[in-house]
């Protein structure tokens, strides 16, 4: 089946919504790597792809969650068929000579950053990800719910104790409840947002 340009606009854009509700429909292991495998593919700064998923699913696993969420995000991550904690990983630079390898000597200089410039960078980097991992979702069908309430601090005590992970972002996903989305709220204009000089 081909789809117009059009299509793919209105099914990663326009049309798409973030859902609260969910269907009782699973997301299956295979789709969830898919996701990973294609937000992968967007940029990053100087390819530093610091992006770290954990996929949330198993009852045990959402009552490990549950802590750390503010109280109106919880009745929707418990019923989500999945969870995406989104998290960066502050030692990112390890994996350089890998991500970089013209240039190995990049793992000793995004090393040697002051830690303060070197999580903003991972932060900023991985910040695109989620975007990009929104999308890939979106464009295998899934429905999201992208979600910021949350204590980063008992999400990384939770899951990631002891290793360079930090939580930035959760994302619900699956197949949403259409009669349970919002209407749509409205958006700033271009000349709202955009300048061009």
């Amino acid at each position: 089946m081909t789809t117009s340009r059009e299509e793919e606009v209105r099914l990663l854009f326009t049309e798409a919504r973030t859902h609260n509700g969910w269907l009782a429909e699973p997301v299956d292991d295979a789709i969830l790597r898919r996701i990973y495998e294609l937000a992968r593919w967007g940029p990053t700064s100087a390819n530093t792809q610091p992006l770290r998923v954990l996929f949330v699913r198993s009852a045990e696993a959402k009552e490990k969650l549950r802590p750390a969420l503010s109280p109106g995000n919880v009745d929707k991550t418990m019923a989500a068929p999945a969870t995406a904690v989104l998290a960066y990983d502050a030692a990112f630079y390890e994996k350089m000579p890998k991500l970089f390898p013209a240039r190995p000597q990049m793992a000793v200089s995004f090393g040697g950053m002051p830690v303060e410039k070197r999580d903003r960078l991972a932060f900023q980097s991985a910040t695109l990800q989620a975007g990009y991992f929104i999308l890939a979702a979106r464009a295998l069908g899934l429905d999201c719910g992208p979600m910021g309430g949350f204590d980063t601090d008992k999400v990384d005590a939770a899951f990631f104790a002891g290793s360079t992970w930090r939580s930035t972002l959760l994302v619900n996903l699956g197949h949403g409840d259409g009669a349970k989305v919002h209407p749509r709220n409205p958006r700033l204009e271009f000349d709202e947002a955009c300048r061009i000089e």
